[in-house]
């Protein structure tokens, strides 16, 4: 059985959805750079507090998830392609600042998603 494009896109919507536990070693906002032809992942580090919420180490404040927020990140990782940066992150960067197993399979979803909208001229905006 061949599955459609619309069930796929549901599948993964659903998905989205779902309750998942912070990573404590921080978390990234992927973009890309579009005048380097690159991908970005800006890491910050936080803190998850009895509540698990992400909280700014500075300030003790949760972190919000909509809205700007003005924060330095700790480390950019750049990279042509998913690979490039994945090998960046997870086997060169010591300490690895991902802690969590499904953050690291989160991240290289993202990293893919990130590589397929650069190389089709696409827009891309992090899940």
């Amino acid at each position: 059985m061949t599955q459609t494009l619309t069930q796929v896109t549901a599948i993964d919507q659903e998905l989205s959805n779902r309750h998942i536990d912070l990573d404590e070693g921080g978390y990234f906002i992927i973009y890309l750079d579009l005048n380097e032809n690159l991908i970005r992942a800006k890491h910050f580090t936080n803190f998850i507090d009895d509540r698990g919420l992400a909280c700014d180490p500075e300030t003790g404040k949760p972190i919000p998830c909509d809205g700007k927020v003005e924060r330095r990140p700790t480390q950019v990782f750049k990279g042509r392609t998913a690979k490039e940066i994945c090998v960046q992150l997870f086997e060169q960067t010591t300490p690895c600042p991902v802690t969590r197993l499904d953050h690291a399979a989160y991240l290289g979803r993202e990293f893919q998603r990130a590589e397929a909208a650069l190389l089709s001229h696409q827009p891309y905006i992090q899940d």
